[in-house]
């Protein structure tokens, strides 16, 4: 009876490991598809309009859609699927504006005034065309990334290496918009 219910055991397991669990992550892009152009992104943060009664300004950061341009190149590079290309030869085009660049304060060091841990968020909007049929395939207003960094303590970072890792997920997460269909 015990041995029995060892085969019976070992051939359910055998059958389980051969048929695998049916998870898979399968590319979006057709086999035809096989380059990418990254427009540079715009910055379309307007610093002139008021955000709440709290802020006066806007924050803005110089160069930071240049950064998520670049960090886009090297993370499609990174991921291999899309070869980066000049315009006129690619079968896509990703086009990118930044619209915010937000540094919400999170929590403060206690009996202080003085921030903790803030919150650093990018917003953006992108958009896929097909440039072989000069379609727009897909966008996404309002795409966000965001990062926390504490300010003291063993977790401390400075705010450019906040910066950073945000720019870093965005160009992950924008990437995997395009090549994924999960």
């Amino acid at each position: 009876m015990k041995q029995r219910l060892l085969y019976i055991i070992g051939f359910l397991s055998l059958v389980f490991i051969l048929v695998g669990c049916g998870y898979t992550a399968h590319s979006l892009i057709s086999h035809r598809v096989k380059t990418i152009y990254i427009n540079p992104f715009v910055n379309k943060i307007d610093i002139s309009r008021d955000t709440d009664t709290g802020i006066k300004y806007k924050l803005y950061r110089p160069r930071l859609e240049t950064e998520i341009t670049q960090a886009l190149l090297n993370r499609f590079i990174l991921d291999g699927n899309l070869k980066p290309e000049k315009k006129e030869n690619a079968d896509l085009i990703l086009k990118g504006e930044l619209l915010e660049f937000r540094k919400d304060v999170l929590r403060y060091i206690e009996n202080t005034d003085e921030p903790e841990e803030y919150r650093i968020s990018l917003v953006t909007h992108i958009s896929l065309y097909d440039n072989l049929k000069d379609k727009l395939i897909w966008e996404e207003k309002n795409f966000i990334t965001d990062t926390t960094y504490f300010t003291t303590g063993q977790s401390r970072k400075s705010e450019d290496t906040a910066v950073d890792e945000a720019i870093k997920d965005l160009a992950r997460r924008i990437v995997e918009r395009v090549v994924e269909d999960w």
